[in-house]
């Protein structure tokens, strides 16, 4: 069961707030009869109607992206550039992403309609993990990596303990890949850490999203999540712990 308020917002009628006002005015039935207290919970089976017209519920739904460079995660933009629902055109459902990845940025986006999983995911407190790996110029220290292990301070505040992995470096031309995991979900937070340390990053891909992985999918290739996914990942989020 799901308190009324929750369900007309996940329907896309109003915000959480503007429905508790619906309630309150008595501009919400439940199977046929006004409802105005906000603690009413509803089951699936139930008929909610607002200002007369019935609500139609969406099944939750939850996919996994393989974003490509040069797309918004967005559901549409005003400058005509693509966005990231373009490439689930099949799903019937009103879909958005579970934060963003830079235009610049590949990898791994989650797609949902579930505001509260999307919610829960993205709330620093919970800490997921994500890792990047990038492509800078130049080929970093480990002193220098070591500082992004303890936290670089950006303008907008210093970033919590990082755990970076050095890959690969060609100092012919003066290049390397190095892998970063957060669990931080700063504006451009990759780029900006490695440019604290005096470093581009000239390529960025997402390759996890906490235990998720692009395994088997091509840039623009997405998936369904699996109902035991997304328990973990509710589970993971909640306690820290996917046990």
């Amino acid at each position: 069961m799901e308190r009324l308020q929750k369900v007309i917002a996940q329907a896309g009628v109003a915000s959480r707030r503007k429905a508790e006002e619906l309630i309150t005015e008595g501009k919400v039935k439940v199977n046929g009869k006004v409802t105005t207290e906000l603690g009413t919970k509803v089951t699936s089976s139930d008929k909610i109607e607002v200002n007369g017209v019935k609500i139609e519920r969406e099944n939750k739904v939850y996919f996994l992206l393989y974003k490509p460079r040069g797309v918004i995660s967005a559901v549409s933009d005003d400058k005509g550039r693509s966005v990231v629902t373009e490439f689930l055109p099949h799903i019937e459902e009103r879909i958005y992403p579970v934060g963003r990845l830079d235009y610049d940025t590949s990898g791994l986006i989650l797609l949902t309609n579930d505001g509260e999983f999307a919610n829960l995911l993205m709330h620093p407190r919970y800490e997921i993990d994500k890792t990047y790996v990038a492509r800078l110029k130049g080929i970093p220290q480990r002193e220098k990596l070591r500082e992004l292990e303890r936290g670089v301070v950006l303008e907008d505040g210093k970033t919590a303990p990082a755990k970076v992995k050095f890959i690969s470096g060609d100092r012919k031309q003066n290049k390397s890949i190095v892998e970063m995991t957060i669990h931080e979900g700063k504006n451009r937070q990759v780029r900006r850490m490695f440019e604290a340390i005096g470093f581009e990053v000239t390529k960025l891909k997402r390759e996890r999203f906490a235990f998720l992985t692009l395994h088997g999918l091509n840039a623009g290739d997405s998936r369904e999540l699996t109902p035991h996914e997304v328990k973990q990942l509710r589970t993971l989020a909640e306690t820290g712990s996917l046990t």
